[in-house]
């Protein structure tokens, strides 16, 4: 009888495992030559560089959209109608792009990406930036 209680507590332990981790979005690495692939082949994506607004207008990747990691949950309706589109998450080395990663899975998008490297390693790679906003 004892090994049977145990059995069902370990069986609902699994479950419940189960139920919350399949619901989970990770934002996969893309490498930096995968992005400028998709940008030059004019794919739908959005690239949110969530650094502030300051380190945007002294460089950011083309066509980027900025919105500061500690606004995002405030600003969400400025991507609305993106939860189903690729969205590349990218900041100066990863830690805030990862608080970003954390609020759009909660919101509810499911085709997150992270940009390996961020942008420091965008702009040690010489790749083309834009100014301002």
């Amino acid at each position: 009888m004892k090994y049977s209680f145990v059995k069902k507590i370990a069986t609902t332990i699994v479950l419940a495992m189960a139920l919350t981790t399949t619901g989970q979005v990770a934002a996969e690495d893309i490498s930096q030559s995968q992005l400028q692939t998709i940008m030059k082949n004019e794919q739908q994506v959005i690239v949110l560089d969530v650094r502030t607004v300051e380190e945007f207008e002294q460089g950011h990747i083309p066509n980027a959209v900025n919105i500061p990691h500690k606004q995002l949950e405030a600003r969400l309706a400025e991507l609305s109608g993106a939860k189903n589109t690729q969205v590349v998450i990218y900041c100066r080395s990863g830690r805030r792009a990862e608080v970003a990663k954390q609020v759009l899975v909660k919101s509810g998008f499911n085709q997150l990406d992270h940009l390996s490297g961020d942008f420091n390693e965008w702009t040690s790679n010489n790749l083309p930036i834009s100014k301002g906003k």
